[in-house]
């Protein structure tokens, strides 16, 4: 009961640090001039994705490589199939342009990457270095493109520069320890957990901790979706996607004493998913710029397949073989969508 305990609270101050820690910057960014999209791209993506940064860093630091490396894996591939498709059905997703050719094939090169990676079976120093690299470039850019554009858009009322700036800094500091103290708390409950349960690390990782620390993205995603802010909604998911592979496990590799070991089954079947996720996503938002409630039901559903799969896979249950269901189910729906932009394109009508 202590660990639950340790686990809820822990969780609530990486969801409220994570609040603190947007509302701050993004205050503080407006008030220096930074425009609304490189906000969005940066600051808010990245404060969606500070619970995992704060979780992987400290795992990664304790030498718990599964659950940092299961965190990241696991938070990818819970942010598009689930986050995506439970938002989807609550009201159709509308993708930007500029989304479809930047970022979403950002997202994608980086999960290619981390796959290529990984096939040593180890994240070195030098492997997180190119990751890292990877995210300064990526916003070297985004900046480099905003300063070129006329841009119209407008930040949520919440995050506008309206507080002095002493206290959007004390927000940012305050959102920082909380996340500090949130990650150390939870880490130990997840240990404690997989002790009990006779569950590896990365099983945790990839479940419990991964939906957790997906929260801000869960509320940020269907808050935006609901003000009518439907792009906003999938570009949350995407930057935060991005950061996560570059700058979360960039970083943790390059602080982990010697780098961070990858389990044998993430890289074989975690890490694959997480990459054929990604390609699926191209092909659904190239196709009328739009995520309709059929796609979000089989996002849905391709992530009850693959959580099926991670329980019989722990608990070693006589129908593991079903974990092939994963691949079975989403393969033939990537060849669908893919079928469908094809078709699409050879009749525009």
């Amino acid at each position: 009961m202590f660990s639950v305990l340790m686990f809820v609270t822990g969780l609530a101050l990486l969801v409220a640090g994570a609040n603190w820690l947007i509302n701050g910057a993004a205050q503080l960014a407006n008030r220096w001039g930074v425009s609304p999209l490189v906000i969005g791209l940066t600051v808010v993506a990245f404060g969606t994705s500070a619970p995992e940064f704060a979780v992987s860093i400290e795992a990664a630091i304790a030498g718990q490589d599964s659950v940092g490396l299961g965190n990241v894996v696991g938070s990818n591939i819970f942010n598009v199939l689930f986050i995506l498709g439970l938002t989807a059905l609550i009201v159709p997703l509308v993708v930007g342009h500029q989304l479809i050719r930047r970022d979403v094939p950002v997202m994608i090169g980086a999960s290619l990457l981390v796959w290529w990676l990984a096939r040593d079976g180890r994240f070195s120093h030098a492997d997180g270095a190119l990751l890292f690299a990877g995210l300064l470039g990526y916003l070297g850019y985004v900046f480099y493109q905003s300063s070129r554009q006329d841009e119209n858009l407008a930040l949520p009322l919440e995050l506008q520069a309206h507080a002095p700036a002493w206290r959007s800094a004390v927000s940012v500091l305050f959102g920082l320890a909380m996340l500090v103290l949130g990650s150390r708390w939870l880490l130990e409950a997840v240990v404690a957990f997989a002790t009990y349960l006779g569950v590896s690390d990365l099983v945790i990782g990839l479940t419990l901790v991964a939906a957790g620390t997906s929260l801000p993205e869960v509320v940020a995603s269907i808050a935006a979706a609901i003000k009518g802010q439907r792009d906003m909604a999938v570009g949350n998911v995407v930057g935060s996607n991005i950061f996560n592979l570059l700058g979360v496990l960039g970083l943790s590799s390059l602080l982990a004493p010697v780098g961070l070991t990858a389990p044998a089954s993430l890289v074989a079947v975690d890490v694959p998913v997480m990459c054929l996720v990604a390609l699926m996503c191209l092909p659904i938002f190239f196709t009328g710029a739009r995520v309709d409630r059929f796609e979000g039901c089989l996002f849905l559903l391709g992530y009850v397949a693959y959580t099926t799969y991670l329980v019989f896979a722990a608990l070693a249950h006589p129908l593991v073989w079903m974990g092939d269901a994963v691949f079975l189910f989403l393969l033939p729906v990537g060849l669908l969508i893919i079928a469908q932009v094809v078709q699409q394109l050879q009749d525009p009508d």
